[in-house]
């Protein structure tokens, strides 16, 4: 996990520090460092003109030694396991006469895996890179993009890009999260659908989301299979769906021939969460060779199990699947009560998405 540390800011109550030889200079290295949320310790090389001292604003994070003289020394950063569940953010304040300087660290959540399971795979988003002035994107070496402007099954109306369309990106990392943006731009509204390149069958998988607002708004985490031929006889895994007219209804379902929307038979669980659109929430699948669940924070929300007839009409989810992410715009469901275009552009934001297997 790469954790960005911002440079010091050098504060002096004198003149220019430049112009002054008498000035207090001082730096440190590396610029980043790369913290996992578990109890460990980091060394940072500290160069100075004049003797310092150092403290730490949160008891998490000590600093030893906290003083130093002139020329280099190592300065131990010792950091406690964060199983807050959300990253924290401690300021380290270099001190030398009315001379001071604030150096940011920040640790991400300890990722902890379900009982049985461990982690083999994740996106954090925490790329802070711009590359040409333009914003970061997610890593091509994790996710691939589905384009075009043709309905998707589903008489959708947006168009998926592959991260930038000219000048314009519906794609965007930043402040450690993936931010999938459906825009209007021109005479259409532009988008993003997402694959990770990897597929996994069976395992516990997990994404941290914050849904958009918005009628017409439509935004999936789910899953389809890596050898995709027809649908729905391959399966479908939604673990997360919502329609912006039906604001904070969560569901999950499960698509196959004997199961699927097209002739009312699909299986399906709503719940109400009433901040799906102004916070962040938990959604989860555990997926093994006997049932499929879903969860909500925690607690599940859907269940199927199978039945064991080895028929692949009622259980085709034997075979790996690839995760995907995307904002669709209108289209059958998310368009069933029109579309509001005074609502975009609108954000659906993806804090980490992580998988877990046995």
């Amino acid at each position: 996990m790469f954790i960005s540390i911002l440079p010091f800011i050098y504060c002096c109550s004198s003149d220019d520090p430049v112009s002054k030889p008498d000035a207090v200079l001082i730096s440190i290295t590396p610029q980043s460092l790369e913290l996992t949320g578990q109890a460990e310790n980091k060394v940072l090389q500290v160069s100075s003109n004049a003797d310092w001292e150092v403290v730490s604003s949160q008891s998490w994070c000590k600093v030893t030694p906290s003083s130093g003289s002139t020329g280099a020394a190592s300065v131990t950063i010792t950091v406690e396991e964060n199983t807050s569940g959300s990253p924290k953010t401690a300021e380290l304040t270099f001190k030398s006469g009315s001379y001071t300087a604030t150096y940011s660290i920040s640790q991400p959540a300890k990722i902890i895996a379900p009982a049985g399971y461990q982690l083999v795979w994740n996106d954090e988003f925490n790329a802070s890179r711009l590359s040409g002035g333009r914003p970061a994107l997610p890593a091509t070496t994790n996710w691939s993009y589905e384009t075009g402007n043709n309905g998707w099954g589903n008489n959708e109306l947006q168009n998926y890009i592959s991260g930038f369309s000219g000048t314009d990106t519906c794609a965007v990392v930043t402040d450690g999260k993936l931010k999938i943006i459906a825009k209007k731009v021109g005479n259409q509204v532009l988008s993003i659908r997402m694959n990770t390149r990897q597929s996994w069958k069976y395992g516990y998988f997990e994404a941290r989301l914050k849904l958009p607002k918005g009628k017409g708004t439509w935004p999936a985490f789910w899953m389809l299979p890596k050898n995709f031929t027809a649908w729905p006889d391959d399966g479908e895994i939604d673990i997360m769906e919502e329609v912006g007219y039906n604001a904070n209804y969560v569901s999950s379902s499960i698509h196959c021939k004997a199961y699927n929307h097209s002739i009312g038979t699909q299986k399906t669980k709503e719940i109400l969460l009433s901040t799906a659109q102004t916070e962040f929430h938990v959604y989860a699948l555990e997926w093994t060779e006997d049932y499929i669940k879903t969860f909500v924070d925690g607690k599940e929300l859907f269940y199927f199990a199978n039945d064991k007839t080895g028929n692949k009409n009622t259980w085709p989810f034997n075979a790996p699947f690839y995760l995907k992410l995307n904002l669709a715009w209108g289209g059958n469901w998310g368009g069933a009560q029109g579309v509001d275009e005074s609502v975009l552009p609108a954000t659906y934001e993806i804090d980490y998405v992580r998988v877990f297997q046995k």
